[in-house]
């Protein structure tokens, strides 16, 4: 083999590496995307479940205000790494310490949910739960609006038991 075949040889292989790391095995999943909903395009995990935030959680505190009966309501979404990989969210992405060791994914400083009784990609049964939880628009802003941006239009109030959030 020739000098200018070995550099060829070479060359191939470091952009099959750099491949692997990016697109195969060794690539993160995305924790948290942009996903279109009845309610618009809202942040959602990975599973494309609809995330919310929670008002009685204070941006930037480094902490979640919701634990007991309220994080088996409302799953935090998690991430291996302290930098969630995510996709499409113009927001501020980062992470709190969770008690397993992994990092609850926040945006704008605040931490990010799922509802335990979203049941399908897109459903979003716990928007204005309580009057405190709220899906979430790719930049980050919390979204108050309630009526879904279909025909029919299910009832906020209690479809899920009440608890202490």
């Amino acid at each position: 083999m020739n000098r200018k075949s070995i550099h060829k040889v070479i060359l191939a292989l470091l952009i099959t590496a750099s491949t692997a790391n990016t697109t195969g095995a060794f690539a993160a999943s995305v924790v948290a995307k942009v996903g279109s909903t009845p309610l618009g395009k809202i942040v959602v995990d990975g599973k494309g479940m609809s995330a919310y935030f929670f008002d009685l959680d204070k941006a930037n505190s480094g902490v979640s205000a919701c634990s007991g009966e309220c994080s088996a309501n409302w799953p935090a979404i998690l991430s291996s790494t302290a930098k969630p990989h995510v996709s499409g969210i113009k927001g501020v992405v980062g992470s709190i310490p969770f008690k397993s060791g992994e990092h609850q994914v926040t945006i704008n400083g605040r931490p990010i949910y799922t509802f335990a009784f979203d049941k399908a990609p897109g459903e979003a049964k716990g928007q204005g739960a309580q009057g405190v939880w709220y899906v979430i628009s790719p930049t980050g802003k919390e979204i108050k609006v309630l009526k879904l941006a279909t025909k029919s239009t299910p009832s906020p109030t209690k479809p899920y038991p009440k608890s202490n959030y």
